[in-house]
């Protein structure tokens, strides 16, 4: 099953971060990389003044694996933890990771903290964006518009740039 990851990071040394997540999510038994995007610096959003000068670094994987919404949850929660990531009262802090399950398949799901398809997805051009670069064609579950079509109608700021091709 076709499953969507959106990684972000803003403290420490951002590109190391998503690389180590990348390589250990590609370790994990049953999972195979089909699709990575390019890496873009982007404006943080919807964080505290103080943390406003702390650009993220932002990319997305294309996963196959059997795994459903609550396994990769887990999955994920777990390795943002190993890679230093601390969670508080402020969910927009500044992090060295944050994994995003943003589709798992054709599943809709929402169970305690767990939302499948996210629900700001299509809002963000962090997400958006390096989506658009592999999937443009792809409609992700409860919205009738390809990736595509959604990065042509979402506003140009906050910006979003090209960071690294490879990675």
């Amino acid at each position: 099953m076709e499953t969507i990851i959106s990684m972000g990071s803003n403290l420490g040394d951002r590109l190391a971060a998503l690389t180590m997540a990348r390589r250990r999510i590609a370790e994990w038994p049953d999972v195979h990389i089909a699709a990575q995007s390019p890496v873009y610096e982007t404006e943080p959003v919807g964080v505290l003044e103080k943390y406003s000068h702390l650009p993220f670094l932002n990319a997305v994987l294309v996963l196959e694996s059997p795994w459903d919404g609550h396994a990769w949850y887990q999955r994920l929660h777990a390795l943002e933890a190993k890679l230093g990531r601390k969670r508080g009262l402020d969910r927009f802090a500044p992090r060295t990771i944050d994994l995003d399950i943003i589709c798992v398949g054709s599943t809709s799901l929402q169970s305690g903290g767990l939302a499948i398809p996210h629900p700001h997805w299509k809002e963000r051009r962090f997400v958006v964006q390096p989506l658009a670069e592999i999937r443009p064609d792809l409609v992700i579950p409860g919205e009738t518009r390809p990736v595509r079509q959604v990065l042509a109608e979402l506003p140009a700021e906050p910006r979003v740039a090209l960071f690294a091709k490879e990675w």
